[in-house]
C-alpha cells in the first residue's frame, strides 16, 4: 500500500523549510582527514562547561535509571533566588528554543500573527507558522545606523496591528549582535497593546553585562505582565549539548506553559550540571574576560584588514566579507575553520564568527589575511 504522508500532516509543516544548522565538525574532519580544526560557526563557549559542572557531570553515573525531578524544584530554586523571582515565575526547557516555542503554542492560532525583526533568530519564524499564524517581519535598521541592522523597535511596533498576539526580540541579538538599550525596550512595552505577549530572548545576556545600557529585562516581570524573558545554559555557561534553558513570567504565563510541558522535558544530568555552573562564577567572570580580549582583538583585525564588523554584545561578531563571503566561507572550510555564513539570515554578503579561545582567534585571522590577499592578486 502506498502511503503519502505529506496528504495528511498538518498543514504549516509544508510551508516552510526547516532550520538549518551549521557546518559539522565531524563530518568536515572525515572529509579533510584531520582533526586540527576550529569550529567558529555555533557560538559555544569554546572554553568549555565550569570545572563545578564536569564535576557533577562525572558524579552522575550512578544516578542515569532514575526519572528526573519533573517539577526541577531545586534547579528553579536557584534560579528564583538570582532572578529575585518566584518558583512559580519559572519554567524550566529542553534548550530556550522549546520556550520560544511554548509561547508560539500558547498564544498563536490560525487568525493571530507574530512581529519580529529582519535578520532575528530563525526559530521565531518557524514556530509562528508552526503554530498556523502569519509571520510579521519588521525592517531592521539600515546600515547606516549606530546599530546596524539591528531591530527598529519603532518599525516594530507600526507593524502591530489587532491580530499581533506576539512580538519576538532577540537582546543581544542573533545573528548580528547587535543590542537594544533599556530606554528603547522600555518605551517599546510601555507603547505596546496590553494584551500583546512580548517575549525577550536573552539567550547571550551574559555576555552583554560589560554594556552600561544592555539592561536585565527579566527585572521588569512585575511591571509587564504581558513580558517573558527566556534565557539559556547553551552560551556562557558551555551546556549545549545538555539542552536546558529557562523562562521567567508572570505566575499565570508559566501556568499555561506547564500545561504545554511535556513531563521530564528536562533531564536530571542537565539539571544537576546546571546549578554546578549557577555557583561558579570564577568560571562565568573568566568565559566573559576571554571573550572581551577576543572580541577585541577580532574587531583591531577586521579594522586592519579594512572590513566592517557590527557592533556585538555577544560571543560572536558580524563580519561584512563582500561578495567573496560564500567563497571565503569554502576557503576557510578548505583550511579547517568553520564559520556560519548567514544568507539565509538576508546577509549574504557576511560570515558570524565565533570568539574562540586566543589561539583560535588568531588562526582564523592569518587564514582570512591570507584569503583577503589572493582575492585581491
Amino acid at each position: 500500500m502506498k502511503f503519502d504522508p505529506k496528504r495528511y500532516c498538518a498543514k504549516p509543516l509544508l510551508d516552510f523549510a526547516p532550520y538549518q544548522p551549521g557546518t559539522s565538525a565531524r563530518d568536515l574532519e572525515e572529509k579533510l582527514k584531520s582533526d586540527n580544526l576550529i569550529k567558529l560557526s555555533s557560538n559555544e563557549n569554546l572554553l568549555g562547561p565550569s570545572p563545578q559542572a564536569i564535576k557533577a557531570v562525572q558524579q552522575f553515573s550512578k544516578q542515569v535509571h532514575l526519572y528526573p525531578d519533573g517539577s526541577g524544584q531545586k534547579l528553579k530554586a536557584k534560579l528564583a533566588h538570582n532572578h529575585q523571582v518566584s518558583v512559580d515565575q519559572i519554567t524550566l526547557g529542553n534548550g530556550s528554543n522549546e520556550l520560544l516555542e511554548f509561547a508560539a503554542r500558547c498564544f498563536l492560532d490560525s487568525r493571530k500573527n507574530a512581529v519580529f525583526s529582519k535578520h532575528s533568530f530563525a526559530v521565531y519564524s518557524l514556530v509562528t507558522q508552526l503554530a498556523g499564524a502569519q509571520a510579521h517581519e519588521a525592517p531592521a535598521k539600515p546600515a547606516s545606523d549606530k546599530m546596524p541592522y539591528g531591530h527598529d523597535v519603532d518599525a516594530m511596533l507600526a507593524m502591530v496591528d489587532k491580530s499581533t498576539a506576539l512580538v519576538y526580540i532577540a537582546n543581544p541579538n542573533n545573528p548580528t549582535g547587535t543590542w537594544l538599550s533599556e530606554s528603547e525596550i522600555r518605551e517599546f512595552l510601555e507603547a505596546l497593546p496590553k494584551h500583546v505577549v512580548v517575549v525577550i530572548d536573552q539567550a547571550y545576556a551574559e555576555y552583554a553585562t560589560h554594556r552600561p545600557d544592555y539592561p536585565d529585562t527579566s527585572r521588569w516581570l512585575k511591571e509587564f505582565p504581558n513580558l517573558i524573558v527566556t534565557q539559556t545554559f547553551s552560551k556562557i555557561f558551555a551546556l549545549a549539548g545538555l539542552r536546558i534553558g529557562y523562562a521567567l513570567s508572570s505566575i499565570d504565563i508559566a501556568s499555561l506553559f506547564n500545561h504545554l510541558r511535556q513531563p521530564f522535558n528536562t533531564n536530571a544530568l542537565a539539571q544537576e550540571v546546571a546549578i554546578a555552573s549557577l555557583d561558579d562564577r570564577t568560571h562565568i567572570e573568566k568565559s566573559n574576560q576571554i571573550n572581551q580580549l577576543g572580541l577585541q582583538y577580532l574587531t583591531q583585525e577586521c579594522d586592519r584588514l579594512g572590513l566592517t564588523h557590527l557592533p556585538s554584545a555577544a560571543n560572536f561578531l558580524c563580519i561584512e566579507i563582500g561578495e567573496h563571503a560564500r567563497a571565503t566561507y569554502q576557503e576557510l572550510l578548505q583550511r579547517g575553520i568553520i564559520v556560519r555564513p548567514i544568507a539565509n539570515y538576508q546577509l549574504p554578503l557576511h560570515l558570524r564568527i565565533t570568539i574562540g579561545k586566543e589561539e583560535d582567534n588568531l588562526r582564523f585571522i592569518n587564514e582570512l589575511s591570507d584569503i583577503i590577499k589572493v582575492n585581491n592578486e
